[in-house]
């Protein structure tokens, strides 16, 4: 099955960030190379770039992809809300990443603040993408307030530590069997994208990982075959970890010769 968000299907589980690459072109090989169908904008950014961000908004309109702007950055609700009126405007989309900073050595969601933006951005028609923990508590509170999609860190945005808390993220996907789940932030290896899509979850947002590698391009490439390997896994069923060894061959029935039996 494809990945659906909010009724638009997507052939493709690698969301892309669009910060920190080395040259446009070199963004532009990356996202073709990877297979990606959406990629994520920090409106503040291109706005600040005012008639620059113009020839970068073209590059992004060439790629031929779903386009997701965020509110990185913002660090109240009115920031928040505001931000995302403006990306509205800026790329004619109601679709919005969402989010609502609390630290600035950890970036940490802000989850107050972010259940209250998400309600108001809801009420006015966005379709929007919450940046949070791996919260049960703030994730209930984000579906009722209107919600169709999760977005739960593995790590601090750029750090590369993979999933800092399996187990609350394995519980996330067991407890939202019917939301599009995706882990966004931290990610640092094809393997960790792996993992999280053996779990069970939907699509993997980054941006590091690729964009500052020797080579984006080969990077978002693995990028692109661990998370098909990983949701292929998933979708033909993993084996339990056992306690003990299980022989792949049966012992019952097995012929035993003693030494030296010549029969």
């Amino acid at each position: 099955m494809m990945l659906e968000f909010y009724g638009t299907k997507l052939d493709s589980r690698l969301l892309i960030g669009t910060a920190l690459y080395p040259s446009p072109r070199i963004l532009s090989d990356a996202v073709n190379a990877s297979g990606s169908k959406l990629v994520t904008v920090s409106v503040r950014r291109e706005a600040a770039r005012a008639r620059s961000g113009q020839g970068f908004w073209e590059i992004i309109k060439q790629l031929d992809v779903c386009v997701l702007p965020n509110t990185a950055g913002c660090r109240t609700v009115k920031e928040a809300v505001t931000t995302a009126q403006m990306a509205r405007e800026l790329f004619e989309t109601d679709w919005i990443k969402l989010e609502v900073i609390a630290n600035d050595d950890t970036l940490q969601p802000e989850i107050f603040g972010l259940v209250e933006a998400a309600r108001i951005l809801n009420d006015d028609g966005f379709k929007v993408f919450p940046y949070m923990t791996e919260d049960l508590g703030v994730a209930e509170k984000l579906v009722a307030a209107g919600c169709e999609v999760l977005m739960p860190w593995g790590a601090p945005i750029g750090s590369g530590q993979g999933l800092a808390n399996p187990l609350a993220l394995r519980t996330m996907r067991a407890y939202f069997p019917d939301i599009p789940l995706v882990v966004d932030a931290g990610i640092g290896k094809p393997s960790h994208a792996a993992r999280a899509m053996e779990m069970g979850y939907d699509a993997i947002l980054l941006n590091t990982a690729i964009a500052k590698a020797g080579d984006p391009v080969k990077m978002a490439r693995s990028f692109a075959m661990a998370i098909d390997a990983g949701r292929l896994a998933f979708e033909a069923g993993l084996m339990e970890p056992r306690d003990m060894a299980s022989p792949s061959t049966p012992v019952a029935g097995t012929p035993f010769f003693k030494l030296g039996d010549a029969s």
